[in-house]
């Protein structure tokens, strides 16, 4: 039995959890609900806490899998893994063949982008639900390119060693309305990364990356006319600070026949702030065929 952490909110977090080894290390996740297969993956600076409320409500009717990545929420932290979204990558793509799990719904946010998508270009799931994310290099976007170069750069580092930066400063000033954010809730965020050296060794290489995975991200924006074959959901936060509506823009001309929400009063994270519209528009849209 792994103990469990005593800051884990089991009121919020209701799930059994359940641990995976694979090649790279030990994998938490939660498989709630039966019926055809959702993947939930997660981004940074977070865990699979912050589907909570998806997930509560989608396995009534959905088989419902979302993973921690390694380093993050309760999974292992190896000190040999890399913590570049190509790694993550090949680590969820390993987990979803040793659970067996065929055609999924991928439903990504933030960095879960370009760690799951991989999978829907590979032929590997049913349908997608792109939540404030990306699959494509970020250098030709002026601003984009400002905040990269400052947090992966030797500041950043120190901003993420001391100050926490991703949780305490980058995380608070995406959300729509900061209130939302509420301490008990940035507390399940914040504990993984009590651990000064492990905002560093997990956090940072994220960040660094990017600018530094540019070659990843052209890979798999190379081989984006295989995802519009697949029906598509975007669900944006349009008060999002990372991710602006230039952003949606170019999701929208890719994937011309998705359907699209906006949630005008939502910041990075819909599903914190909206939980509610998010549920209804992944229901709408899982009962069409």
């Amino acid at each position: 039995m792994i103990p469990e952490p005593a800051w884990l909110d089991r009121a919020a977090y209701p799930f059994r959890s359940r641990f995976l080894p694979l090649s790279r290390g030990r994998v938490h996740y939660i498989d709630e609900g039966t019926g055809d297969p959702l993947l939930f993956v997660h981004g940074t600076p977070t865990w699979s806490f912050e589907y909570r409320h998806l997930i509560a409500a989608l396995r009534k009717r959905w088989r419902c899998v979302a993973l921690d990545h390694l380093g993050f929420g309760l999974s292992e932290r190896p000190a040999d893994f890399p913590y570049t979204p190509a790694a993550h990558a090949a680590n969820l793509a390993e987990f979803v063949e040793r659970l067996e799990l065929r055609a999924p719904v991928l439903i990504v946010h933030d960095y879960g982008g370009p760690i799951g998508l991989p999978l829907a270009l590979d032929g590997k799931a049913s349908k997608v639900v792109l939540l404030n994310t990306w699959m494509w290099p970020l250098d030709d976007d002026p601003e984009m390119v400002w905040r990269a170069r400052l947090v992966g750069g030797t500041l950043g580092r120190l901003m993420y060693r001391w100050l926490n930066a991703s949780l305490r400063l980058v995380m608070p000033s995406a959300y729509g309305d900061r209130r939302n954010l509420t301490p008990a809730i940035h507390r399940q965020y914040l504990e993984p990364f009590r651990d000064r050296a492990a905002r560093v060794r997990v956090l940072w290489p994220l960040a660094r990356a990017l600018l530094g995975s540019r070659d990843y991200y052209a890979s798999l924006w190379a081989q984006r006319q295989r995802l519009p074959a697949l029906p598509s959901l975007i669900v944006w936060g349009m008060k999002d600070t990372a991710f602006r509506p230039h952003q949606l823009a170019r999701w929208e001309a890719l994937l011309p026949r998705a359907t699209i929400v906006r949630l005008a009063a939502a910041g990075h994270w819909p599903h914190e702030e909206a939980p509610g519209e998010v549920v209804r528009a992944i229901e709408q849209f899982l009962g069409t065929r």
